[in-house]
């Protein structure tokens, strides 16, 4: 992971995210240790994990 960025709504922004045709690299998902994630990858190749706590 090259970047991590923590939002409000992860929900929200993966909606985006997708709608836009970003490349998912890792699906909407809900880890044990209470964090709500994505992994998606930018223009310029890195991946970023983009989270939410629960």
């Amino acid at each position: 992971m090259d970047l991590s960025i923590e939002v409000e709504d992860v929900d929200a922004v993966y909606a985006a995210m997708t709608e836009r045709g970003a490349e998912t690299v890792h699906p909407l998902s809900d880890d044990e240790w209470g964090v709500r994630r994505f992994f998606v990858r930018d223009p310029n190749g890195r991946a970023v994990n983009v989270l939410s706590h629960l």
